[in-house]
Parts: structure tokens; sequence; C-alpha cells
């Protein structure tokens, strides 16, 4: 059988209570993410570079429109600050490409919050299952988020699109798939939001263009021109079918509670642990976040996020990390702690990841280990953690402590009241 068509049959299986309240937890979650990272400045740059439209799909921080660009703009938005979802052995946020299509498409068809909170956990299904699949191999020069998330996307909009034909939709989504990593290479480039917009965007229009009869590859993973064979460079396409067990893999994503890349958090949980004394201090981790993150003297926001020794640092001198702490002024505080670190590779923790993610700080004798990063499932946020973080973020971005905390109480309730399409009205109302 074509590999999207036993794809696409595996999305059909039941999905509970506790999925719907599993995916109402990341909804809150990269809600949170979305309306922060509007108040960034590359989120007032989304914001101006799209024009405002006629339709009734929400635009985080600006005036409704279409479906697509809904998806586009919302999709943008949720990785600005770093903070969005992740799965660890996909090495890849799953909430910014799959989440804005899902609420754009029930948004635009008029869904019920369940068939919303259905979507998500089916599109995450998809993205992480190809996701897992691709290989390091792929993960060298491709941006596993932009490139896997345009298949989730179309995954979620297809469940909520009468008519659409999912395997279909598959080849439109990945025949659109693309995003490389030289963005991280260049601390003025703002292309991984791009990624996480266009990958939405991508599967959004795979769908509809589904339901018109539109064909795409439907061999698009393992065809001998397809997915894998141009950008998985010894990867198995079969393995996007392993067996995981009966729950859904939405389960399995890792919440973030740091405003930081994610391959900064073992060593920012083994900081957290670590008393600060004389003497030199080693940071030991796998390659990823090494290759991602060694960067003794970041200049800028980004690098800051995307930099060990600042993280660290920050963690030694003054605890949790905030989104106010990778500013100029929070940078220059850590420059002397900074010089006394040494970044080397372990063999314990490259053997571990991608299945964990594990990182030590090591002062004097003294050796700090953290094996599984806090919001792993090993290591999991609780809903309160979760949602705090969503309010301080809501916060961050502009809200109101009343409007945020109506946000939060709604969402989380969305599984509750499943069946009153009212309810998706009253949530997208809150947003600003």
């Amino acid at each position: 059988m074509i590999l999207s068509q036993s794809l696409s049959n595996l999305l059909k299986r039941v999905i509970g209570r506790a999925d719907r309240e599993r995916a109402s937890l990341l909804l809150l979650d990269w809600t949170g993410c979305a309306v922060a990272g509007f108040r960034s400045s590359v989120g007032e740059k989304i914001t101006a570079a799209f024009p405002d439209g006629t339709g009734r799909c929400s635009r985080i921080g600006a005036s409704k429109s279409s479906v697509l660009m809904a998806a586009l703009h919302n999709g943008c938005l949720g990785n600005v600050l770093e903070m969005d979802d992740v799965d660890r052995r996909a090495v890849l946020h799953a909430g910014p490409t799959v989440i804005p299509a899902a609420l754009a498409v029930a948004q635009h068809t008029g869904a019920k919050p369940g068939d919303l909170l259905d979507a998500i956990v089916i599109g995450y299904e998809a993205t992480i299952r190809i996701g897992r699949a691709v290989g390091p191999g792929h993960y060298m020069f491709w941006h596993n988020t932009a490139t896997c998330g345009p298949f989730g996307a179309a995954a979620a909009a297809c469940h909520l699109l009468d008519g659409s034909d999912m395997v279909s939709a598959f080849g439109l989504a990945g025949t659109q798939a693309a995003g490389l990593w030289q963005t991280r290479h260049e601390p003025d480039s703002m292309a991984k939001q791009l990624h996480a917009g266009h990958g939405a965007h991508a599967g959004v229009v795979a769908a509809f263009l589904s339901v018109q009869g539109f064909q795409g590859p439907r061999s698009i993973l393992e065809g001998e021109q397809g997915f894998f064979a141009a950008m998985c460079p010894g990867a198995d396409a079969e393995n996007v079918l392993e067996d995981y067990g009966d729950d859904w893999l939405i389960h399995q994503t890792s919440i973030k509670p740091y405003p930081a890349c994610r391959h900064t958090h073992p060593a920012i949980d083994a900081a957290l642990r670590a008393e600060l004394s004389h003497g030199p201090i080693v940071i030991e981790t796998y390659d990823d976040a090494i290759k991602f993150c060694d960067n003794p003297d970041p200049k800028t926001e980004i690098e800051a996020k995307f930099s060990l020794q600042h993280n660290v640092a920050h963690g030694l001198l003054s605890g949790v990390p905030t989104l106010n702490d990778f500013s100029s002024g929070a940078v220059a505080k850590t420059g002397d702690l900074r010089c006394r670190m040494t970044v080397k590779s372990s063999p314990e923790f490259n053997a571990a990841y991608p299945a964990h993610y594990g990182a030590a700080v090591t002062i004097g004798r003294k050796r700090y280990v953290a094996k599984n990063a806090f919001g792993d499932p090993e290591n999991p946020m609780s809903a309160d953690d979760i949602g705090d973080k969503a309010m301080d973020l809501l916060l961050y971005g502009g809200m109101s402590n009343g409007n945020a905390a109506r946000t939060r109480a709604h969402i989380l309730g969305l599984h509750v009241d499943s069946d009153d399409p009212e309810d998706m009205a009253e949530f997208t109302a809150l947003l600003p």
C-alpha cells in the first residue's frame, strides 16, 4: 500500500477524552507563545508585512482575514520567543504548524471545539511520525519543523474539511516542504519563524486543493524522487509507520519552561541545581546541542537564546531564565562567568540522544547532572505549570489579567463542552 495511505488509515483511530485534554494544554501553550510573540519586534514585522483582509479567521494582533492568511500569520508568531513545544526524537516543534492550521480551518468551517482538538491530535501524530523517521541526515541541513510541519498541518486541516483527500493533501504538502538551517548561522535572519508559518500555510493550501480533486503525488514519502529519497539520506521511509503503542504521540510532546533553544534546557536544569563556586566550569552535553548552541559570546537576543554559556551562567547567577533575561544588559551580566566555561561533547549524553536530552555542569569537583529536561515526559510540567507559563506569556503579550485568566480557563474547558461551537467563538474573541 502507498505509505501516505497507510499513514492516513493510522490517523483514523479513536481519540479519547485524555487525548483532547492533552490537546487543550498544548493549545493553551501555543496561544501564550503566539500572543507573546506578537509583541516582539519580529512579531511586529510579521503583522506589518501581511495586509489586512476580509474573512472570519482570527489573526493575533491584527484584523480577521482569510483562512490562508490566518494560518500563515499565526504560524509565524508561535515560534518567535523559542518557547514552543517540541518532540525530542523528531527534533521539531509541532505546535507552530499544526495548531494555526487547525484553528484557522476550524473557524472557517464553524467546527466544534472537540473537532478542533481532534484535528490537533491528528496533526501532531502525522508531523511527529514523519519527523522521527527522517533521521539525522535530514536534520543536518533541514529544519524539521519546516519540512515535516506541512504534513501535520494538512492532516489537521483535512480532518476539518468535508470532501478532503488526505493522501493527496500529503502529496501536495510534501512537495512544498522546505526550510534550511542556514538561518541559525546568521544572527539577523528571521527565517525560522517563516518556516513555521509557511508549514501551516502549505498544509492548509494542500487540504483545500484536495477538496477540489486537485491531485498531489500520492507516493510523496517513499517515491523514487519523493521526500525521503531527496531529503533524508540514510533514513527508511517505512519508519513513519513504526509501532509506538496505543497512545497518540501528542502525549510524548515536551513543553518548554524556559524561553531558549530546547537544546540548552538540560544544561539550564543542571545549572539550577548547582552551587556556584570558584574555578573552571565545564558543560557536557550531546553534539547537536553544541552544534546549535556553543556560543560563548552572544551579541543579540536570539544568539543569547542559543547560547549554552549564557543560559548556564544566568542559571548559576540568577535562577530560572525569563523573557527579559536575554537582552544586551542581561548578556553583559554573564560575561565574566562565561569566560570560565568549557563546552564538551559527552558520550553518555550522545548515546541517549534524541530519546533523552541530557547535560551536566561541573564546577570544581562537583558534577550536576540533568538526564531529562524539565518538561519532558519523564520530567513533566504539571497542568498548573503549563497554565502559569501561559499566563506569564499572555500578560507579556499585553493581555489584561482578567482576559488572560479567562483565556486560560476557557481553553482548558474546551474538551468539556466539546459540542458547542459557540465555545470556539468565545475563545477567539479573547485573542488580541
